[in-house]
């Protein structure tokens, strides 16, 4: 077994405290310093989070840390898209034929508070808010920071993880000593939140579980029910163009372009006009790093490590995913340095493989929901899955509903490319040759 260390993590959002509630369980001292304040005293700042849809991997974390099924008390089950058409018209296509295989629609404020709470439960672990990083001596492990009160503090570490988004403090320290961030490939679109309220009556507006779309081929909106009746909308359009966020900012465009494009939307947000004038435009990008760790002082995990574009619901996911396994790697090696090696060797393959596996499904997403061949198409794969689980489970599934490695999955998808057409002419011959041998043909 290791030896216990002394441990910082730069950031309290939401993979943060989740690892430090495991380091903690193993003995080791961390501290979480936090640029914001406490979201548990301030409330949530909103308008520039996406809604998180929780699914297996996720739970997998929360299971570990204890809180799975308190979360889960909180969420709303999605079990399918409700695709949307400039007519008004509404198409739902499951994600699965399994019942209770469902992803689930959280609150981002609520969990990280929860978080938070078990993380501020363990002893070992010291929470920092209002805390603003001055310097970071990587080769050290030392951390300078003013805290609330404006005082400059000093935390010597054995080890400094960098857990503060795509724009992580930690990771420009790393890179500045030896280069390992790829950059970041930002898309041409953007994303901006609306709200659909609750109805007078508490209830949903619209049908409570599931991921609503409306694609439109190069832009699309989605919705994502929230307990209290409400779904939180995003859109996700180009940056530029005829049909983008800078075509669209007066309050007659914005009315014009919702009723021609959104219809059935626009009389569920009564808000509509002023929630897209002051919410925010946020960019979207995939943070690439050709390391995620250095020596045996610092190690990234989640966005700062790999950020990705919002559209496989994977963000969350993963970063707890990497909560696991640098926890495992750093309990399972009396040697810092080796177990960052052993993290940085099973999780960076994963990385580059979601962050892959979100763009495609972007263009799946935005391009082609709305088209009655894919979906069409969907349901072919989806039930030959049925027949052959153990070979053709759908991509979605495999992300989704299981916790195998992205980067297995990207084989495993590259295989089925082969057997799925292979299979289905397979069924196809045996349904038409006994009709074709009835009918004397052959």
């Amino acid at each position: 077994m290791s030896s216990k260390r002394n441990i910082t993590i730069i950031g309290g959002g939401l993979a943060g405290p989740l690892l430090a509630c495991l380091l903690a369980e193993n003995g080791n001292t961390v501290t979480i310093i936090e640029r914001r304040g406490d979201p548990r005293a301030l409330g949530y700042e909103g308008g520039r989070s996406i809604n998180l849809a929780l699914s297996a991997r996720g739970l997998q974390a929360l299971d570990r840390i204890g809180i799975k099924q308190a979360v889960l008390d909180t969420v709303v089950p999605m079990f399918g898209r409700m695709m949307h058409d400039e007519q008004r018209r509404t198409v739902y296509s499951p994600y699965s034929h399994v019942a209770d295989e469902a992803i689930n629609s959280v609150s981002r404020g609520r969990l990280n508070c929860m978080v938070l709470d078990s993380a501020e439960s363990m002893a070992g672990v010291t929470l920092a808010f209002n805390a603003t990083c001055t310097d970071i001596d990587i080769e050290s492990g030392t951390v300078r920071y003013d805290d609330e009160h404006g005082c400059s503090q000093v935390l010597e570490a054995d080890l400094i993880v960098g857990a503060d988004g795509a724009g992580s403090i930690v990771r420009q320290a790393m890179d500045a000593i030896v280069p390992i961030d790829e950059g970041t490939d930002f898309i041409s679109s953007g994303y901006k939140e609306l709200t659909i309220p609750a109805a007078d009556d508490g209830s949903h507006r619209l049908e409570r579980h599931a991921l609503h779309i409306w694609p439109r081929g190069h832009y699309m909106m989605i919705a994502l029910p929230n307990s209290d009746g409400s779904f939180t909308c995003t859109c996700f359009w180009p940056m530029e163009g005829p049909e983008s966020f800078s075509a669209v900012e007066s309050p007659d465009s914005i009315r014009d372009f919702f009723a021609v494009h959104f219809p059935d939307a626009v009389p569920l947000m009564p808000d509509l006009v002023r929630e897209y004038t002051e919410n925010p435009v946020g960019p979207l990008g995939t943070v690439r790093c050709r390391r995620y760790h250095h020596g045996s002082t610092a190690v990234l995990i989640g966005d700062a490590a790999h950020a990705i574009v919002p559209f496989f619901g994977q963000g969350m996911n993963a970063a707890f995913q990497d909560c696991l396994r640098l926890a495992e790697s750093i309990g399972g090696h009396d040697d810092l340095h080796d177990a960052l090696v052993d993290y940085d060797r099973t999780q960076r393959p994963d990385g580059d493989a979601i962050g892959a596996l979100s763009l495609t499904n972007f263009i799946e997403m935005r391009d082609k929901t709305a088209s009655s061949t894919f979906l069409l198409l969907q349901r072919v794969r989806k039930q030959l899955g049925l027949w052959f689980p153990n070979l053709l489970m759908p991509r979605y599934n495999l992300v989704s509903f299981t916790t195998i490695p992205y980067a297995r999955v990207l084989r495993i998808e590259a295989r089925q490319r082969i057997l799925i057409p292979a299979i289905a002419l397979g069924v196809i011959a045996c349904i038409a040759l006994p009709i074709l041998w009835a009918l004397d043909v052959i």
